[in-house]
């Protein structure tokens, strides 16, 4: 009985061991880490994104429009950036279908009381995922902030994207 109760540990601990092995291999702490800078040269101190193993963490993107007099309302500072973030991952040779999360930070719009506005961020988000042409949805939060550091800025967004096998 001592025997067979020696050979069944070992037999878990091998079989753990083996589990334990597969798990490490499969987590990205083992990954090579590519950190991307941002465009122009910019000293900010954050990365645009950052490359853990087939993984792509991309930093909050506005829309381009938020440095012009006329930064436009929610749906189309989404579209801005949503775009923004198009042209991010097409230079890491990916799409907005790859994206697999999505991290959404919108400011209160003066022109809806001073709540975000969720309908105009869906009339934007809508126009690129879930269409017939780009039919992949992400997995996505959505939030209200008190504000976002461009004073113009009413969208943030960033995103997670995985490199297709």
């Amino acid at each position: 009985m001592q025997l067979d109760s020696l050979v069944s540990r070992l037999a878990r601990a091998i079989f753990l061991s083996a589990a334990l092995s597969l798990i490490c291999a499969a987590s990205p702490a083992g990954a090579q880490v590519v950190r991307l800078p941002l465009p122009n040269n910019s000293p900010f101190p954050i990365s645009q994104g950052v490359w853990v193993g087939k993984t792509l963490y991309l930093s909050g993107m506005l829309a381009p429009s938020i440095s012009t007099p006329t930064p436009g309302d929610t749906e189309a500072q989404t579209a801005g950036a949503i775009k923004t973030i198009e042209a991010a991952l097409k230079a890491q040779k990916l799409t907005l279908g790859d994206v697999v999360m999505m991290h959404v930070y919108l400011a209160g719009d003066p022109a809806n009381g001073g709540k975000m506005d969720f309908k105009g961020f869906m009339a934007g988000y809508t126009q690129f995922f879930g269409t017939k042409e780009q039919p992949n949805k992400p997995a996505r939060s959505a939030m209200q902030v008190a504000a976002l550091a461009a004073p113009t800025a009413l969208v943030e967004i960033e995103v997670i994207a995985v490199k297709p096998d």
